[in-house]
């Protein structure tokens, strides 16, 4: 790591707590150069949503870059381009009976944000946008007025303006509807809210520590911004693309928002890409009004449109629901043996949170599990929550295998924290023991690497 901390920024994160160079990835694994294997819990923080060198993503790319096909256009039309427009189209959009413009942003989620951002105001002529306590969107100064964390906000330097918080859903705790609150602003002209242009949210708040908006107070939020002419941008960027066993995020609510913003695993195999939809009587932007050198790439195009190929029918999506409860039933198991120390289980799909205490045990669980090959970073603005984010086809064994890793990384940090533990009824570990369950599939143990060095 000499060369690293020599010559690279202070500012890199992951490194530090994930401190191995690593060279080769495949399905849900990562191997370091020394020739360790980790199970990836972290999927380039959803980007990875297809796992690493996904086989069928990883062919149609290379055989784009052999016929020499276009592979940086900015926004002039390609063939790839055209390819992921339609198949987008056809398989994600119309049978939703959605109907969006596609924006090709820079290739960051931050930059979709920005454009959100932007054309609401053009388009409404208001200034003001509404985000929610807790709230992640990006570091870029437009994207950090919408975010939430203190730390975050105040890396910007500068004040952050036209923003208003309001709390989300179950923040004023049990039984009460934060929604009323945010009404009553927006109907009492005396109340000192200027009307906004926008209302931005999170369907899960996964850096905010995967904290669960419930449907119906998403489909209240849509109403309510309909009712006052409020855009509505849901920020599906972490959560979208599969993440919770639907195509987008918000589909189980029935929602469709005016703007949603896309971009980690969007383009399938990691490739920079973001996009913003629009719905087409908002598209005011005027030629060249937001713009991006590397809006036109097209390997991510190319591996984009294979990646939906996921989405054809409703298969994988039940496949990631299924696999999404065995995670939450399981970690529950793992709660249940540390009541002193969990606090609560929470997501959808295959986001899910542990939510620990006292302060600093999820970073220190973190630290154990990675020494234990298992990569799983801590999230929610006091760092309180370990975050399960495998690669939508990791295997069930698979699974099985990294809660077992964490739940004696959890046994391991309990015990220096001098915290209780009582038997469990049934242990994740025996469970992982199974031998149906211990059995990996034979294909995926031949796509495992020989040696560590390529």
């Amino acid at each position: 790591m000499e060369t690293f901390d020599l010559l690279e920024s202070e500012v890199r994160t992951y490194c530090r707590d994930f401190p191995a160079v690593f060279t080769k990835a495949t399905g849900s694994r990562l191997f370091d150069e020394r020739g360790r294997e980790y199970l990836d819990f972290f999927s380039g923080a959803g980007a990875l949503n297809y796992g690493h060198n996904n086989p069928r993503l990883k062919r149609r790319l290379v055989e784009y870059l052999e016929g020499d096909f276009v592979t940086h256009s900015l926004d002039m039309a390609t063939v790839a381009k055209r390819e992921f427009l339609e198949r987008f189209n056809s398989v994600v959009l119309a049978p939703r009976g959605l109907s969006y413009k596609v924006q090709f942003c820079g290739p960051t989620g931050a930059n979709s944000v920005e454009a959100a951002l932007k054309l609401a105001r053009k388009v409404t002529g208001r200034r003001n946008v509404v985000f929610f306590m807790n709230a992640y969107h990006g570091l870029s100064l437009g994207a950090l007025s919408v975010t939430g964390n203190a730390s975050k906000r105040a890396s910007a330097g500068v004040p952050l303006h036209d923003t208003t918080p309001m709390p989300y859903d179950g923040d004023l705790g049990p039984g009460l509807d934060t929604l009323d609150y945010l009404e009553a602003f927006l109907r009492n002209p005396g109340g000192g809210l200027e009307l906004p242009a926008a209302v931005i949210v999170e369907t899960v708040q996964a850096e905010g520590g995967v904290k669960v908006a419930g449907g119906e107070w998403l489909r209240r939020l849509g109403q309510l911004t309909r009712r006052y002419g409020v855009l509505l941008i849901v920020d599906d960027i972490q959560v979208g693309c599969g993440r919770t066993g639907s195509f987008f995020s918000f589909d189980e609510a029935g929602l469709a928002p005016d703007l949603v913003c896309l971009s980690k695993s969007i383009s399938g195999y990691g490739l920079p890409m973001a996009l913003l939809l629009i719905r087409p009587e908002l598209d005011a932007w005027a030629p060249g009004e937001h713009t991006g050198t590397f809006r036109g790439n097209n390997l991510a195009f190319a591996t984009a449109s294979e990646a939906l190929t996921y989405w054809e029918d409703d298969s994988f999506g039940r496949s990631v629901a299924e696999k999404g409860e065995l995670a939450a039933r399981l970690l529950g198991e793992v709660a249940a043996a540390y009541p002193a120390a969990c606090a609560s289980v929470r997501g959808r799909g295959l986001i899910q949170g542990l939510s620990l205490a006292p302060e600093g045990l999820a970073a220190d669980v973190s630290r154990a599990a990675f020494e234990r090959g298992l990569v799983i970073e801590s999230c929610g603005v006091r760092g309180e929550v370990l975050k399960l984010l495998p690669p939508l086809t990791v295997e069930e064994a698979e699974l099985r295998e990294g809660i077992t890793r964490l739940a004696d990384a959890l046994g391991e940090s309990v015990g220096r924290a001098g915290l209780a533990r009582i038997p469990a009824a049934r242990e994740p570990e025996a469970a992982a023991r199974e031998p149906e369950a211990a059995t990996r599939e034979p294909e995926a143990a031949t796509q495992r690497p020989a040696a560590a060095h390529p």
